[in-house]
């Protein structure tokens, strides 16, 4: 017997212009004896391993922008003399929107890693999300100018940011948060690869690889794992 066509259908935040569910009904209406619904592995994605590891996700489900750029932003803050835990937070500090969600994507990162990481690590993956919207002339961190053509020149940041920004200010982990602020502006050379394996010793020694793989150690984001593992599942 042949496998069935699978078939997969938006994210329920993909539908936010389509209040009917046009398109959820339209595929819905494709099924049939050798129909199914997308669940397990998509054959259109690269196969996670049984176990998977960190840098099985940077290899196998995140964009070659997103991995760069993370293997940039870490690369820098080594070279710059960090410790070990900032260079391992600007390595994770977009990992959210590797592949799983852009909105919000410094607290849903903080998140992903917290059960693996040392608590400064997450915090500051957490408080970059705000503190790229402040300037710290001591740091020589200026707004991005890329946000003025993103947002507009007259963008005003939400109170939920600046309150944020305003509780990590005096924080004794600012200077991490900050960190990863000052190497995410410049870590977007398209002629610069690094390889990620240099960072292997790295990894080993700050994050908490499960022996079951990430996502099937029932830590409490396992889930978030999973979803990345496998995204088009339809429940």
């Amino acid at each position: 017997m042949s496998e069935p066509k699978r078939l997969s259908v938006p994210q329920p935040i993909a539908l936010i212009d389509d209040p009917d569910n046009a398109r959820e009904r339209e595929v819905l209406s494709a099924l049939g004896p050798e129909t199914l619904m997308m669940v397990g592995d998509n054959p259109a994605l690269p196969r996670m391993p049984e176990k998977p590891t960190l840098l099985d996700f940077y290899r196998l489900r995140f964009g070659k922008t997103a991995r760069n750029h993370l293997l940039q932003s870490a690369a820098l803050a080594r070279k710059a003399g960090h410790p070990e835990k900032v260079v391992l937070a600007c390595l994770l500090h977009d990992i959210a929107m590797g592949a799983l969600i852009r909105t919000d994507h410094g607290y849903w990162g903080a998140q992903l890693i917290a059960p693996y990481v040392d608590e400064e690590v997450a915090w500051a993956v957490e408080h970059h999300q705000a503190l790229r919207f402040f300037a710290d002339p001591e740091v020589n961190y200026e707004y991005p100018q890329a946000y003025v053509r993103f947002y507009g020149a007259d963008y005003e940041v939400p109170d939920y940011l600046k309150q944020a920004y305003a509780r990590a200010r005096g924080h004794r982990w600012y200077g991490s948060a900050r960190a990863i602020t000052l190497y995410d502006l410049y870590a977007f050379e398209e002629d610069v690869a690094i390889d990620a394996r240099e960072f292997d010793d790295l990894i080993g020694r700050h994050f908490r690889q499960p022996k079951e793989g990430l996502g099937f150690d029932g830590s409490p984001t396992a889930h978030m794992w999973r979803t990345m593992i496998w995204p088009n599942n339809f429940l």
